[in-house]
């Protein structure tokens, strides 16, 4: 199952197809909550495997666990809990996909870089940043005091907005291009930040095609989408909860068949 504000199919779709492929008695349900102590009480007194946890959850769950993992533990933040035997571990996925992710594009560390948000997904981000060498990085945040201490955990610095700045880098870590969101149609930073920018990464995952995503293909600029991250930390899940560990064939069909 999946807990989250904004539930999706997208993940409901990954899994199952997969788990219907390798003849796995698994099924994947997504929900949300206005209950959260409840809902993940309920993991453990039903026997559920396991859970994906997505915003607003993120930070909130860990008091509600019983083991939480280094790659959660690091960033104080869950996206996903797994059940042995009644006993709650959590993990963070989305922290190895996003640093696969830098990897892969071959983003140089030396290149300067925007993170816009402070929740659970940003600091995923930063840490990731940091851990591949990034040194040069600037956290993007209204909430001056979750920006700030976001930023000093890493060693980077804290903005309330881009202002004129121009890093080569621009990820987006915030709501904004979600779909049916209050800001669907908005771009989380200045035109001309995106004009201006090497390379955009947006963790959002549905549209995958969003605003910043769509502005910086129009470019021709190299931009990493938040369907690719969210079809490495569902694969990485896919294993916490099976045992299983998947090609990248299958990463691929699986990621294709969720969006169709």
């Amino acid at each position: 199952m999946s807990l989250s504000g904004r539930p999706s199919n997208i993940g409901t779709r990954f899994h199952n197809y997969l788990y219907d492929e390798l003849g796995l008695d698994f099924v994947y349900k997504a929900f949300t909550t206005t209950d959260l102590p409840a809902a993940i009480a309920g993991i453990r007194a039903l026997g559920i495997r396991g859970c994906g946890v997505s915003m607003p959850f993120k930070e909130d769950c860990i008091e509600h666990v019983d083991v939480v993992h280094p790659s959660a533990s690091a960033i104080d933040s869950v996206n996903t809990i797994v059940n042995n035997d009644g006993e709650l571990h959590a993990y963070n996925t989305d922290y190895q996909a996003v640093a696969d992710l830098l990897h892969r594009a071959e983003l140089a560390p030396e290149l300067t870089a925007a993170v816009a948000g402070s929740g659970g997904m940003a600091k995923a981000v930063v840490a990731a940043l940091r851990d591949s060498g990034f040194q040069t990085v600037t956290v993007v945040a209204r909430n001056e005091s979750t920006g700030t201490a976001l930023a000093r955990t890493y060693g980077f610095e804290w903005r309330s907005d881009l202002g004129v700045a121009r890093p080569q880098l621009l990820i987006n870590a915030t709501p904004v291009g979600m779909a049916d969101g209050p800001d669907a149609d908005a771009l989380p930073f200045p035109e001309a930040a995106v004009a201006a920018a090497d390379a955009v990464f947006d963790v959002v995952a549905a549209p995958s095609d969003t605003p910043l995503i769509r502005a910086a293909r129009s470019l021709s600029k190299p931009a990493i989408t938040g369907a690719q991250v969210i079809a490495l930390q569902a694969a990485e899940q896919f294993t916490l909860y099976t045992g299983v560990r998947l090609t990248d064939e299958q990463i691929r069909r699986a990621s294709e068949f969720s969006r169709a």
